[in-house]
């Protein structure tokens, strides 16, 4: 077989401890699961789960302990950071039981769901899709995943974020308005998960804008940090 172009490349993101890569097919992304991030975007109550996406080629990531450099996006004023825990999947499935959820997950990372929130506020008033504040180049960093062989189920911990060294964002785990288990089952309800696949599960409250230059540091559990520069 032969293409009009060369295909680009698989996106990949590095394993801790490993020399193999996990190649990324699909970006869920869950709104609004804490209660406090709900109640700063002006929501209140426990709505079901809704979901966005993000395109793969979105991700930046790095070997373990390396900065990632993240160049400022165009056509915005307010760059928000939104610090996160990432799932990979690893078994696809359909219409998954929370009970049996765990089973699908290959293991976990940290990430940021960077938004362009002046156009998302736009979108929002004018009823249309989000991906002009939400899908663009580089909007998905990433720090290399860590195997659930290693971690174990993650269900709590420390979920925080620092602009250059001002705590900016600072949680727990334990706080997600829908678990992880529950994101799976709901998500799996709307489309057949394959191995690949990344959810993003949510931010806290706290959420702000950076400008070039600063440094975004984001922890989750033990898992390894994500450092980010903005240029």
């Amino acid at each position: 077989m032969s293409y009009v172009f060369e295909p680009a490349p698989i996106v990949a993101i590095p394993v801790v401890g490993s020399e193999s890569q996990f190649p990324v097919r699909r970006i869920y992304c869950v709104g609004r699961n804490y209660v406090e991030h709900a109640q700063e975007m002006g929501f209140t109550g426990r709505e079901l789960p809704f979901f966005f996406g993000k395109p793969a080629d979105a991700i930046i990531t790095g070997a373990p302990g390396e900065t990632v450099t993240m160049d400022y996006p165009s056509k915005t004023q307010n760059l928000h950071f939104e610090a996160e825990l990432v799932v990979a999947i690893g078994l696809g499935g359909k219409d998954i039981p929370a009970a049996d959820a765990l089973r699908h997950i290959w293991g976990y990372g940290v990430g940021l769901d960077m938004t362009r929130r002046d156009l998302q506020n736009e979108q929002k008033k004018q009823g249309r899709p989000w991906e002009v504040g939400k899908a663009f180049e580089q909007s998905a960093p990433i720090a290399a995943l860590h195997p659930i062989v290693d971690t174990g189920e993650i269900t709590q911990g420390d979920v925080w974020l620092t602009v250059n060294g001002e705590t900016r964002q600072k949680s727990d785990l334990s706080k997600l308005i829908w678990s992880v288990a529950e994101v799976i089952e709901h998500l799996s309800g709307l489309f057949t998960l394959q191995p690949g696949d990344l959810i993003f599960t949510g931010t806290p409250e706290g959420v702000g804008a950076v400008k070039p230059g600063d440094l975004i540091e984001v922890g989750v559990a033990s898992l390894t940090r994500l450092s980010v520069q903005v240029r």
